[in-house]
């Protein structure tokens, strides 16, 4: 997504302006997007919501599915709309980003220079006459500020689940051009282990909040069929406009790909 991610700072962005998003085109590659715990229940009536494991923070995180194959994004147009009513809020916060900057966790906000939405001659300037940052500025960071607690709510969900053994290996076939393709690499809450939870582990998934996120993706796995019509070129989904979207993951088959 990111071609030239820096820190944003005055002196080097005093004339940074940024345009309003047209379109989607730089997430057409997408074939799997990153998911808060918090966009489960819109987000599963259109994706699969699936877990995959996350090496480096030797965990799961959730995604939603994209597309079928590596580098195919199904839900941007030809035009660059996204054709569905809810975009992930990993994909809205282009072109801006965190970036660590030490060890005892601070963050910048860091801006793509190689975006095609920044430019030094039209669009809201990142920074006032005087040098200060501007209305653009401090709503970024506002919304980068809550997309990171929502990223640390996500993680202990996901390690608690974690913890209770919760997820097992989906093994998803679906069908292109008259082959079963089969995919891997997904992992999903295993219904048969959370109904066997004992009552006091139930309780506590409530009183943590994570009972309806985990229903919410259950949910959610009825849509790889939609992918599937996707991919046939059946749509029936209501695009999702860039300026109100962008706001600051039996059959014999004969192919295998691993989601990752």
């Amino acid at each position: 997504m990111f071609k030239k991610l820096v820190p944003v700072n005055k002196e080097q962005h005093k004339t940074l302006k940024i345009k309003a998003i047209e379109g989607f085109g730089y997430a057409k590659d997408f074939h799997i997007a990153s998911l808060m715990v918090h966009e489960f229940a819109r987000a599963a009536s259109v994706y699969p919501i699936v877990f995959i494991e996350d090496k480096a923070q030797d965990s799961f995180r959730p995604v939603v599915l994209l597309g079928l194959n590596e580098g195919e994004n199904l839900f941007v147009g030809a035009d660059g709309k996204w054709q569905a009513s809810y975009v992930p809020a990993i994909i809205r916060r282009y072109p801006f980003a965190l970036a660590k900057v030490n060890e005892d966790g601070q963050y910048t906000v860091c801006v793509d220079e190689g975006s095609d939405t920044v430019s030094r001659d039209e669009g809201n300037p990142l920074f006032d006459e005087n040098g200060e940052p501007t209305e653009v500025v401090d709503n970024v960071k506002r919304y980068l500020g809550e997309l990171q607690q929502m990223e640390a709510f996500t993680h202990e969900f996901c390690n608690h689940l974690a913890h209770q053994n919760l997820f097992t290996p989906l093994n998803m076939r679906v069908r292109q051009d008259n082959q079963v393709k089969n995919i891997t690499g997904c992992y999903v809450v295993n219904e048969e282990r959370l109904n066997n939870l004992s009552d006091s582990n139930v309780l506590d998934l409530r009183q943590r909040r994570y009972l309806a996120p985990i229903y919410a993706h259950l949910t959610s796995l009825a849509q790889i069929e939609r992918l599937s019509q996707l991919k046939e070129g059946v749509t029936g989904l209501t695009p999702a406009s860039a300026e109100k979207a962008a706001s600051p993951e039996q059959a014999t088959t004969t192919e295998s790909d691993s989601i990752h």
